[in-house]
């Protein structure tokens, strides 16, 4: 072989060597990371490679003629939140509470035991306005005007609602028996409430101070 074809094959095989290192070549290396992409949270080292955690909160379960609703609650964005409506639904307040508001495409709402949307047990609980979205079946607490005026009454949103987001204290999510959210109607009786707790739950929040809520 010449002394020209020799050089002509090191020279290509130079070009090869750095194509194959370049950003488009190897797989990875691409800026387009999920850290990057809008809402997601970048891990932390330790957290790279590890399965997501399984949820700690409680669960609510919520029997109507309708179906059965299983609510997963959220203690890591509003502790007092779950603390205070796990409390109360320990104590039996919601059996037998109706859903008095429902608003078709919008939001179904019950809790408050007087049924005309302005009652509530008489303690109100601190605004625990979050970064949790309102998506299909988002249950989050009713209040009036003053932020920190919530107490019994909670809606489940029938679609996503991002205009409320950020304004109201979202504490759960429907995982079971959406379609027993959807089918409710004005007046339905929730039969019997009952909180079902993970054998590893993550010690409680003392329950907050007093009075009503109305609507979202």
């Amino acid at each position: 072989m010449s002394h020209t074809s020799l050089r002509l094959a090191a020279g290509l095989l130079a070009l090869g060597f750095l194509a194959a290192g370049s950003p488009a070549a190897a797989q990875g290396t691409s800026g387009d990371t999920p850290a990057d992409m809008p809402g997601a949270t970048p891990a932390s080292p330790s957290d790279e490679g590890a399965a997501p955690e399984a949820p700690t909160g409680p669960r609510i379960v919520i029997e109507t003629a309708r179906g059965t609703i299983t609510i997963q609650t959220f203690p890591e964005d509003a502790p007092k939140t779950v603390a205070r409506i796990t409390q109360l639904v320990g104590q039996g307040f919601y059996d037998g509470v109706t859903f008095h508001r429902v608003v078709p495409g919008f939001v179904v709402q019950g809790g408050d035991p007087t049924g005309t949307g302005r009652g509530g047990s008489g303690q109100k609980i601190p605004a625990e306005f979050n970064q949790r979205k309102h998506v299909t079946g988002t249950v989050a607490m009713a209040r009036a005007q003053d932020p920190n005026s919530a107490d019994s009454q909670f809606y489940i949103t029938l679609s996503p609602q991002p205009h409320l987001d950020g304004k109201y204290t979202v504490f759960g999510q429907v995982i079971d028996g959406m379609d027993a959210v959807r089918a409710i109607r004005q007046g339905d009786v929730m039969t019997h409430v009952t909180v079902q707790r993970p054998e590893a739950a993550a010690p409680g929040v003392p329950a907050p101070p007093a009075a009503v809520t109305t609507e979202p």
